[in-house]
């Protein structure tokens, strides 16, 4: 029991967030690259409220530790009685300490483009600090193979 207990803590610890589909350090073929300059640039700020993707485990967690507790206390029903209660109470602390929403601002930066001889675009991706963008920059239009579109100044 005790050995069974202390699997599922661990496993409960190791599990992994999903990852976002674009990763800096990550090669990425590349379909077509466009050219072209800004020709409006406007900061964008998102409130998001996210919440713990980890919230079922950490409940259940506290219930198994919350009831193996419990499983410690009386005998017989009582016992029974202890490690349900145990369990319950476990789950409440876990489920409460972490149950709270956090509120995420995001970044962006919208941005309209126009393209050589092919029109006009608008582009919204996430606000990167070291590329700074501004009206007439000199640009290009990534599309990567992954289906997503990037922006990066052109040198």
């Amino acid at each position: 029991m005790k050995a069974l207990l202390i699997c599922l803590i661990l496993m409960a610890g190791h599990i992994s967030q999903a990852s976002a589909d674009y990763n800096r350090n990550q090669a990425v073929p590349v379909d077509k690259v466009l050219f072209g300059h800004v020709t409006s640039v406007r900061q964008i700020a998102e409130n998001e409220l996210t919440q713990d993707r980890n919230q079922g485990w950490k409940t259940f967690g506290g219930a198994l530790i919350g009831g193996s507790i419990g499983n410690q206390f009386g005998s017989g029903s009582g016992r029974a009685l202890s490690t349900i209660l145990g369990a319950m109470l476990g789950g409440s602390i876990a489920n409460d300490s972490h149950a709270r929403v956090k509120q995420v601002t995001i970044q962006l930066v919208e941005l309209m483009i126009s393209i050589d001889n092919d029109g006009e675009y608008m582009v919204v991706q996430d606000f990167d600090p070291s590329m700074l963008f501004h009206t007439q920059d000199k640009i290009r239009m990534i599309y990567l193979a992954n289906g997503s579109v990037r922006i990066d100044k052109q040198l």
